[in-house]
């Protein structure tokens, strides 16, 4: 019997998410910077003597056609027309519909582990190039770097971030990215900016706001309750939604106990005191 290789598929927060425009096929111009940090899914990758590619433990609500670790392994079948089979299984430990990349994160490291499990040798480039027919933010986990991203996802530049300590709250409610992009009163012209004017602010402890947020709070309340309450509890800080919700995070030190916090949540809520990462845990 083959042993499992084991792949960490880290999560990552928004620091920043503006949209700058939208393209006649409907997708949406952003400006964002990706941050890698240590809540992580795992993969389960084990060989098998067939060409089937077998879900382990699939996830409840998810059937195996929309599961993105199912369809990453059956996309290098089909785009490299392979004979050989896997059986996956994942640890999942990234909230679904959080806005914390999971899914994505999920997909770049099957392709990641496949890639070594059946002897591959695709470039980095190449993965990447595969891996944006799953999800915009597919190519930023492969990438493996924190990132100041633009176009619909897929202009990666890599950035040098301090290192931090997150307070992350996912307020259990799972949020479609579609719901809050097509929302008619969303906010689609804001003015470009550059790196070098992100890491002014940035460094000054300025935030640069999510253009989502005000949209999903209008739409689901979850997100203004876990705001006002990362507000109550860390009063210095700047609370912020990532992605297109539901998790809301705010930067706290190292030394900040989040026990009260955390003995404080509703019960359909999760929180996770959370760090930082310099590059993709599969990179180590």
């Amino acid at each position: 019997m083959h042993q499992f290789l084991d792949i960490l598929a880290p999560a990552k927060l928004n620091l920043f998410l503006h949209i700058t425009g939208r393209r006649d096929d409907g997708y949406h111009l952003l400006q964002s910077v990706f941050q890698l940090i240590d809540l992580s899914d795992t993969v389960k990758l084990r060989p098998r003597d067939d060409s089937l590619i077998n879900r382990i433990n699939p996830l409840p609500s998810v059937p195996p056609e929309d599961d993105l670790v199912v369809k990453a392994a059956r996309l290098l079948q089909e785009a490299l027309q392979l004979n050989v089979g896997v059986d996956i299984a994942l640890d999942k430990k990234i909230p679904m519909g959080a806005g914390l990349g999971g899914g994505s994160s999920d997909a770049a490291s099957t392709l990641l582990g496949l890639n070594h499990l059946w002897n591959l040798n695709l470039s980095l480039q190449e993965l990447m190039s595969l891996g944006v027919r799953l999800g915009a933010d597919v190519p930023f986990f492969l990438y493996g770097k924190n990132a100041f991203v633009e176009g619909i996802g897929d202009v990666l530049h890599e950035v040098t971030l301090r290192k931090s300590t997150f307070f992350v709250i996912y307020p259990g409610v799972s949020i479609p990215t579609k719901n809050i992009f097509s929302a008619p009163h969303l906010t689609r012209n804001r003015s470009p900016i550059t790196i070098i004017d992100f890491d002014e602010q940035y460094s000054n402890q300025h935030q640069l706001g999510n253009d989502l947020q005000a949209v999903a709070m209008q739409m689901y309340s979850e997100v203004s309750t876990a705001l006002s309450f990362l507000e109550q509890h860390f009063p210095d800080t700047q609370p912020m939604m990532t992605g297109s919700g539901s998790s809301v995070f705010c930067e706290i030190s190292e030394s900040t106990s989040v026990d009260k916090c955390l003995s404080l949540l509703p019960p359909m809520w999760q929180g996770f005191k959370v760090h930082s990462l310099l590059q993709h845990s599969a990179y180590n």
